[in-house]
């Protein structure tokens, strides 16, 4: 199973989804970590427009969860449509997250969403 967890310094988890400068992308198997690599945002917004939710659901499409600090309402739902679930997380440390998420711990805190 992979996650991909919004990143702009591969420590700290991205303020908000669209904007993240990539991902850090975590391979677990059998409760395990297995591998851990950086993926760079191919469809990031610069501002406050709209990013190409087609094209950042694209950089992560092998990822089964993806964990960010916040996102929009719509990308959201377009990652569950896209059979990846989002999560929306107070953590703000990457590896705090993925601790937590590995010891099914790792709230999902949808009134976050905007």
């Amino acid at each position: 199973m992979k996650i991909a967890i919004a990143s702009d310094d591969q420590k700290t988890i991205s303020h908000h989804f669209g904007r993240a400068a990539g991902f850090v992308i975590v391979e677990i198997k059998e409760g395990k970590l297995i591998s851990r690599t950086y993926k760079a945002n191919s469809a990031r917004s610069e501002g406050h427009g709209s990013c190409d939710h087609q094209a950042m659901i694209g950089n992560i499409k092998d990822c089964k969860y993806v964990i960010s600090y916040g996102m929009g309402q719509k990308i959201y739902d377009d990652l569950e449509k896209s059979n990846i679930i989002p999560i929306v997380t107070d953590e703000m440390d990457v590896d705090s997250a993925l601790d937590k998420f590995l010891k099914n711990n790792l709230e999902n805190r949808t009134e976050k969403l905007h």
